[in-house]
């Protein structure tokens, strides 16, 4: 390490690139450097399991930033005795100063997600592999159990359960069929909620309408690949790696390296078709809008419903108001324009093909239905995003 501070300093940042939180973490150090550098920086394309580079153990640097998987690799970042900040967990940090999410703030929101819809039965999944899953789930049950609720907890005993994925799988989905409905569920991150949505599948049960899943992180790839999409919490990844590079910065000018802990609190909840709609108390209407869900977006109205539920129009009416202040119509147009919307936003399509998916009659009535609703034509909300 050189006796001074070198006036462009050289930093290492052993942070993995796979993710969309730590991407945008990247971009947070970014944001700094720009502002308050030059740095040199060593950065390039890393898996979780990547290991630190061989020459780090013999390197002329200035300071690093890293996400340490492994005991092994804290200790090689610890011996080259650089100014080094810990972005990952506290347990393999080796007394490095910490900047990561505040898991205490994620379990809370999550848990006034649940409740603001009307959750009041409520269970958590998670793994016994990492502390700050099982910290987020703890911190999850705490606020439940404040509020009078229980919750059912399935730790997860497999950490690569692609070995066994069929089974692991089935399992899951026998532990959801035994849980009291509806339920909301708090999976510790964007992985297993999306192994929950699919055990759903099998199990044959309705998500949202008896199962509720929110996961954590807001990994898109992931949660808009799931069906349904995955409500998650979002992280701040831009905050968190611009308090690093603060500290890193403050500790390579001569700052105190003792361990400390920055505590960022997420941004907020996307909600998304894994939890968004009100519990469902009344069994009619439940089935009502599972069916709507199902089958809205083909050649589907009012009287096919009442067919398939065996109902009275009026019955339905007056049993979907009272449960969800909607009419059997308006949610069949809710769940066919929220579509329209994903489609316009997520693809190239023409507002013809769009109308032909989504069990409208032409292209033309869409624009005029889709600006009545929304102010503005299907094409002007397309570039508004």
């Amino acid at each position: 390490m050189p006796s001074r501070r070198r006036s462009i300093p050289r930093v290492a940042l052993l942070v993995e690139t796979t993710r969309t939180y730590t991407r945008e973490l990247l971009a947070g150090v970014r944001r700094y450097v720009a502002a308050q550098g030059p740095w040199s920086t060593f950065l390039e394309l890393r898996s979780a399991d990547s290991p630190p580079p061989e020459w780090l153990k013999n390197w002329d640097g200035d300071g690093i930033l890293t996400r340490t998987f492994t005991r092994e690799a804290s200790e090689i970042v610890a011996a080259t005795g650089l100014p080094a900040v810990e972005l990952r967990a506290t347990h393999f940090s080796g007394g490095r100063p910490f900047v990561g999410m505040d898991n205490a703030h994620i379990g809370r929101m999550v848990a006034e997600h649940f409740f603001e819809r009307g959750y009041r039965q409520f269970a958590a999944y998670s793994l016994r592999s990492e502390r700050f899953f099982e910290e987020r789930v703890r911190n999850f049950v705490s606020v439940v159990e404040a509020r009078g609720g229980t919750c059912a907890d399935l730790p997860g005993t497999d950490t690569n359960p692609g070995e066994n994925w069929e089974q692991a799988q089935t399992s899951l989905a026998a532990w959801i069929s035994s849980l009291p409905k509806p339920i909301g569920i708090f999976a510790a991150n964007d992985q297993l909620g999306v192994r929950l949505l699919e055990a759903c599948q099998r199990a044959g049960v309705a998500v949202p309408e008896e199962v509720a899943v929110v996961g954590a992180e807001n990994e898109e790839t992931l949660c808009t690949f799931a069906t349904p999409q995955l409500t998650s919490v979002r992280f701040d990844g831009h905050a968190v790696g611009h308090a690093a590079a603060t500290l890193l910065d403050r500790m390579m000018r001569g700052g105190s390296r003792r361990f400390r802990q920055i505590l960022v609190p997420p941004r907020g909840i996307v909600v998304r078709g894994s939890s968004d709609e009100l519990v469902i108390s009344d069994p009619l209407v439940a089935r009502a809008a599972r069916m709507i869900r199902e089958n809205a977006l083909g050649d589907f109205n009012v009287d096919s419903l009442c067919r398939m539920l065996n109902a009275s129009r009026s019955t339905l009416d007056r049993r979907m108001h009272a449960a969800l202040q909607r009419s059997p119509k308006e949610e069949i147009d809710r769940v066919r324009f929220r579509e329209v919307e994903r489609l316009l936003l997520e693809t190239d399509l023409t507002i013809e093909s769009i109308a032909q998916q989504t069990g409208f009659t032409h292209g033309h009535y869409l624009q005029a239905a889709f600006k009545q609703r929304q102010g503005l034509t299907p094409g002007a909300f397309r570039r508004s995003r």
